[in-house]
């Protein structure tokens, strides 16, 4: 066959064709947008009509899609688009959604990245999920019901988030017969409510995700409409994609790359600005500098890497540099500190506890935080700024944030890599908030750590001991505070320095500005441990007997000592026997209802799990449990 052969120049064409229309493929825009809204505002229905429109679904899937709508669709029998996103057999059976559902589709003009966001109420964590992502958010009201309070929830919170680009789609205008009263009134109602929370432009379209209307063209059914249709809308969009390359460069650390004893990359997405070998950079917090050596991708070395691209990089000198450290332009550094104003969005249900110690994990780095009172909840309907002990689940509210080291941030609205964060609870592991940074406090800029010249160790020398915490938890009753007293007797006979905190002492001088509640504990705890924290730096052997009902406060002291110095001893006695020693009365008064949050009755107690010691009563007296103690200490 030669090259003149019919065959050859049929192939030789249709590989000329694909290879264009990849070319083409490849260089399109892409546009990542959510749909968010009230319940049952037809968002998933509006994507499916998209993908159906654009003819994204193949005959199979169509197929599947009809039998599915005749068996669990809610139209009749009609092809209910909504079964295209709905994937978990809870949403088809209840016709919700309840996961953020990821979809692809593509146009001739552009690729396009859609989440589908749930609208219940207590589903409002993953819509910020995938509100983090996008560029554009359509948010849809039912015409019958107009602006609703989730309406306001999720546009607050794409605003929050940094969306510049709002969709107004009033859908179900068929079930209103496609009035335009209907529609100016709603798109006013909702102009008044963005401009109270800073959306300064929006783009309203009346659309029917079932029927098509103003889908992908303009319907005869509103004449009225002058304006463009939604899906002409998202392909003209303009997306700011040069933002990031205006800003000075920043690489976040996410892995130390070391195949070899002759490489050592430091490999990470480049958020922001651009870098080429020769510049010279800084390594954050710890401020080492140096150069750029290479800059190493797939395809072989680079002459620069952009905003946007994932990258390995060498540097001239061998500095550290760890997992979660950000390179930075070395004359454009960033700030550094442990303590912020943040905006929270709380998504869990249990409530913030301020002072208890959550994980919060930036970019690649995880650090222990607490967060402070909030400062103010704010109302999404109104925008008050509400008094607030605690933030409940979906509340969003402002507090400072208190970091155990400092890490390198920017404000979120400049950078929502190195501004956005997530809490974690430390014992369930479960994703409590989502974060923004808005600034450092000035304080923490202005606070510095004293080196002294008289050391911990130097202080434990001149002690002839050990440092150490000895943590006696257990129920009211059990007998924590007997055994501590015949403990610190014992270690004194044994001419050892020891300081004993007792959980009612603290209370009439330390503490005693606190209650019972959850949060008060938290704090009572947080302080104690600080105290106990002093005290072993001053070489001292410190004996506490606190109840300390939480897992996540017991952690939080252990890390706040030196390895091994912390040890847990669990006073383990039943219920039924801590209340019938009751030498206060305080079971008694706890069951009939004269005392609030006591622990065991209406307020739990989490036994420790792995406790360096665990003391049955039940089995032995408090001398001997005082010599297992103490034999533990000091082998």
């Amino acid at each position: 066959m030669t090259t003149q052969d019919p065959i050859y120049k049929t192939d030789a064409l249709i590989a000329e064709n694909i290879d264009a229309y990849l070319e083409a493929h490849q260089h399109k825009t892409m546009l990542r947008f959510i749909t968010c809204g009230s319940v049952d505002d037809g968002k998933s229905t509006l994507i499916g009509r998209l993908l159906y429109d654009s003819k994204m679904i193949f005959e199979d899937q169509l197929a599947t899609l009809e039998a599915d709508s005749k068996r669990v669709g809610t139209q009749g029998g009609e092809i209910d688009f909504a079964l295209l996103v709905d994937g978990l057999a809870a949403e088809r059976e209840q016709g919700i959604t309840i996961d953020v559902a990821y979809r692809f589709f593509a146009t001739e003009k552009r690729k396009f990245i859609v989440a589908d966001t749930p609208g219940h109420e207590q589903y409002t964590r993953n819509m910020v999920t995938g509100a983090s992502t996008a560029d554009l958010a359509v948010i849809l009201i039912d015409a019958r019901k107009g602006i609703l309070t989730q309406t306001r929830r999720h546009s607050y919170l794409a605003h929050l988030l940094g969306i510049r680009h709002i969709v107004l789609a009033v859908n179900k205008m068929d079930l209103v017969d496609y009035d335009q009263a209907t529609f100016d009134q709603i798109v006013e109602d909702y102009r008044a409510f963005a401009t109270s929370i800073g959306i300064s432009d929006f783009t309203a379209i009346p659309i029917s995700g079932y029927k098509g209307d103003n889908i992908t063209g303009l319907s005869d059914n509103t004449p009225w409409y002058q304006g463009r249709a939604l899906l002409p809308h998202l392909e003209q969009v303009e997306v700011d994609t040069t933002s990031d390359l205006d800003q000075p460069f920043r690489l976040p650390v996410q892995w130390v790359n070391r195949p070899n004893l002759d490489f050592r990359g430091f490999a990470g997405p480049v958020v922001s600005g651009s870098v080429r070998p020769g510049d010279k950079v800084r390594v954050l917090p710890s401020g080492k500098t140096s150069t750029i050596d290479r800059i190493v991708h797939l395809d072989g070395d680079r002459d620069q890497a952009s905003a946007g691209e994932s990258v390995t990089v060498t540097l001239a000198d061998e500095i550290d540099c760890s997992r979660g450290q950000v390179i930075v332009a070395a004359q454009a550094p960033l700030e550094v500190a442990d303590q912020f104003e943040s905006t929270l969005v709380w998504m869990d249900e249990v409530p913030l506890l301020p002072g208890r110690a959550y994980w919060l994990k930036i970019g690649a780095q995880t650090v222990s935080a607490t967060v402070h009172e909030p400062k103010y909840e704010v109302n999404v309907n109104t925008q008050e700024h509400l008094a607030a002990k605690a933030l409940d689940l979906n509340a969003i509210g402002v507090a400072n944030v208190t970091t155990d080291r400092e890490i390198p941030f920017a404000p979120y609205a400049e950078n929502k890599d190195l501004g956005g964060f997530i809490l974690i609870d430390k014992i369930t592991n479960h994703t409590v908030a989502a974060g923004m940074i808005n600034f450092a406090l000035r304080r923490a800029q202005n606070i510095h750590w004293q080196a002294t010249d008289i050391s911990r160790e130097h202080h434990a020398l001149t002690k002839n001991q050990k440092p150490a915490t000895l943590w006696l938890t257990g129920l009211s009753g059990s007998g924590k505070s007997t055994i501590a007293n015949v403990v610190e007797k014992k270690l004194a006979r044994m001419n050892r320095h020891t300081f004993l905190l007792d959980g009612d002492n603290v209370r009439h001088g330390l503490n005693k500005d606190l209650g019972f509640t959850e949060a008060d504990r938290v704090e009572n705890i947080r302080r104690v441990g600080e105290v106990a924290k002093l005290m072993t730096d001053a070489g001292l052997i410190v004996i506490t007997a606190f109840i300390s009902p939480f897992r996540s406060e017991r952690d939080m002291v252990r890390g706040m000592m030196q390895p091994g110095e912390f040890i847990e001893v669990f006073v383990d006695t039943p219920l039924e026997v801590a209340e019938e020693r009751d030498v206060k009365g305080l079971y008694a008064k706890a069951r009939t209802g004269q005392l609030k949050n006591f622990t065991g009755i209406d307020s739990p107690y989490e036994s420790p799990e792995n406790p360096e010691l665990r003391i049955d009563t039940t089995a032995m007296t408090p001398e001997e449990a005082a010599d297992l103690i103490i034999a533990r200490l000091i082998p």
